[in-house]
């Protein structure tokens, strides 16, 4: 009898504790499925884009890069000076212009090839972005870096010395900083330096260092106004070269951007626009141009 009633209260016990066990099972898994709830409600961070309708604001580089797999044809033509009144039709019966290919490699990463007529030089360059701005946690900015190099072909003009072929090449390197900081305005950053292997007198540098300042004014869902303009911190004062700046307007028509601008700048490579810019606004000495830019899929999107 005695034999009975234990075996009984060791039945009830292994009961309760596999009841026990099941409960607190249960609790974990729903403990569990709590936390991904709330996981779930978390928001998603949200990266900001469109900043600006092109991968250039118009001379420089802008906060965009091309998306993975796109080709962008880019032509940039630039008239000669207005004031050249209605005998040179103001402008128009002068012309320099670049063509170039930029591909968008990954995300973050794109680069770049073009030829212009201006000196007859070829250009290279990458630009990578290291933050991009984002919302519900990310950070208010994007942070980006730039680098190429051009190579002037012309004739040497001494051929009586000895020339080097290091003596064409010149370089750049800028960090591009900015933000979209509302869906109509946009603003970046960029302080940059040019190195040229060659100079034309000893008072010129051969790192020119500037700080550049670029902007987009939404004023339709397709066109904006854009500007950017460099201060260049240690110029050769006495080579009567001036501070580049641009102002135009950006109008997207489908695969097509048209960026119509006016400009005091002559090169369309930071290394020319940097260095070389002898234009001045205040006596009317201003370029009317137009970049176009097409945009093609050359690799299957994944």
């Amino acid at each position: 009898m005695i034999n009975k009633i234990k075996l009984k209260a060791m039945k009830k016990s292994s009961f309760l504790l596999t009841v026990i066990m099941m409960c607190s099972l249960a609790k974990v898994y729903a403990q569990d499925d709590l936390l991904k709830l709330v996981g779930d409600d978390k928001p998603k961070r949200e990266y900001v884009d469109y900043a600006f309708k092109s991968s250039r604001v118009i001379m420089s580089q802008s906060l965009e890069t091309i998306r993975p797999g796109v080709m962008d044809l880019r032509i940039l033509h630039r008239f000669g000076n207005i004031n050249g009144g209605a005998y040179e039709l103001f402008g128009l019966d002068h012309a320099t212009m670049r063509i170039g290919f930029d591909f968008g490699v990954t995300k973050n990463l794109m680069i770049g090839v073009g030829r212009s007529t201006n000196q007859k030089e070829f250009d290279g360059f990458f630009k990578y972005r290291i933050i991009h701005q984002a919302k519900n946690g990310g950070l208010p900015f994007s942070l980006l870096i730039s680098a190429g190099s051009s190579l002037n072909s012309l004739k040497f003009t001494d051929t009586t010395r000895k020339n080097y072929f290091s003596s064409r090449m010149a370089y750049y390197g800028q960090v591009i900083i900015g933000s979209k900081l509302s869906e109509g305005f946009t603003i970046q950053f960029m302080p940059t330096v040019v190195h040229r292997n060659l100079v034309a007198t000893t008072e010129d540098p051969n790192d020119m260092l500037a700080v550049g300042v670029g902007g987009r004014l939404r004023l339709s869902r397709r066109i904006s106004l854009n500007a950017d303009y460099y201060y260049r911190i240690n110029p050769n004062k006495f080579d009567g070269t001036v501070n580049p700046l641009s102002v135009g307007f950006d109008i997207e028509t489908g695969g097509h951007v048209f960026q119509l601008h006016f400009t005091n700048a002559v090169g369309m490579n930071e290394k020319v626009f940097l260095t070389q810019t002898t234009n001045q606004w205040s006596k009317g000495d201003i370029q009317f141009g137009f970049n176009i830019s097409r945009s093609f899929q050359i690799k299957k999107r994944k």
